[in-house]
């Protein structure tokens, strides 16, 4: 744990602690760095598959790339050598530069190499994605099930690599046990991680998913709504279980015999079809409780 912990603590610091000169060579073995920038031709970088972002919309491109026109690539792509090819190399972070760089059609591209593991790759491309708030909530989730998955993080230790809180991560990796659907809406950015996490405590999220996507909820309009089954219920229209069914008329001429008779407000709550109920004597002051104690032939001191 000790070579996982002094690693752990260089991830935190973030992307621009590691691929700058200020990183701490203490923090891996120098052979394990390939201290190297450079311009290399465009077609010599490919991506990561297991690269934690998988949605580039055509508009985010389409931007990048008009300000990639004007500017050129500021940011070096972050690469590691790609296995068993000649002056070639895998993004560990930058892809979406990459993309947008071959539709502005540049010929060269700035690189910052690194000779890291796959798990440290994936390490170094979720943080740069998290802190560039580049992922959705999916991909994020899905980020964090990989790195605990292939290689046995516990959540707080994924919480130091990743620079977040412990309940940060763990609320995250909940979001991959909701439907398909809601995930769906999460992927085209219909749904906010906010949205996520109330959407998670309730029975059935696509219904309350449908409905925040067609009225246009806020978060913390979910938030509650998600607390209050009746509201979700009222909000599509439905009946609530506190709509009761009209009350019949013995019913009702029963309560005003027993109001008129204690000179209180009196309800009966009695379910037709059942011989169970329930009988309310509402009182607005102690005087009135200790009357109705007396009428029962019960002592209150």
């Amino acid at each position: 744990m000790a070579e996982r912990d002094v690693k752990n603590k260089r991830l935190g610091r973030g992307l621009a602690a590691l691929i700058g000169d200020s990183a701490p060579e203490a923090a891996a073995p120098p052979e394990k760095i390939i201290r190297d920038s450079r311009r290399v031709p465009i077609e010599h970088l490919e991506p990561n598959p297991r690269n934690p972002r998988k949605t580039f919309t055509e508009k985010d491109l389409a931007d990048l790339s008009e300000s990639l026109k004007a500017k050129g690539i500021v940011q070096p792509i972050l690469v590691r050598p790609a296995a068993g090819k000649a002056n070639r190399f895998e993004i560990i972070a930058g892809e979406r530069r990459w993309r947008a760089a071959q539709r502005a059609g540049l010929h060269e591209a700035p690189i910052i190499i690194r000779d890291v593991t796959d798990q440290e790759a994936l390490e170094l491309a979720i943080i740069e994605n998290v802190q560039r708030a580049d992922l959705n909530p999916i991909e994020e989730a899905m980020g964090y099930e990989q790195l605990t998955a292939e290689f046995s993080y516990s959540q707080g230790e994924l919480a130091k690599v990743i620079g977040k809180s412990r309940s940060h991560v763990a609320n995250t990796m909940r979001l991959l046990k909701l439907p398909n659907s809601v995930k769906d809406y999460l992927h085209e950015g219909l749904l906010t991680a906010g949205h996520a996490r109330a959407l998670i405590t309730i029975e059935d999220p696509r219904v309350l998913a449908d409905l925040i996507v067609e009225k246009g909820l806020s978060v913390r309009e979910t938030e509650k709504i998600a607390q209050d089954p009746d509201a979700l219920a009222k909000l599509m229209g439905q009946k609530t279980p506190t709509e009761k069914a009209p009350k019949d008329a013995d019913t009702k001429a029963l309560e005003k015999r027993l109001t008129d008779t204690l000179g209180l407000k009196v309800t009966v709550g009695h379910k037709p079809g059942k011989e169970s109920g329930d009988l309310k004597i509402k009182y607005t002051s102690l005087e009135q409780l200790d009357e109705i104690c007396k009428k029962l032939g019960v002592e209150t001191r």
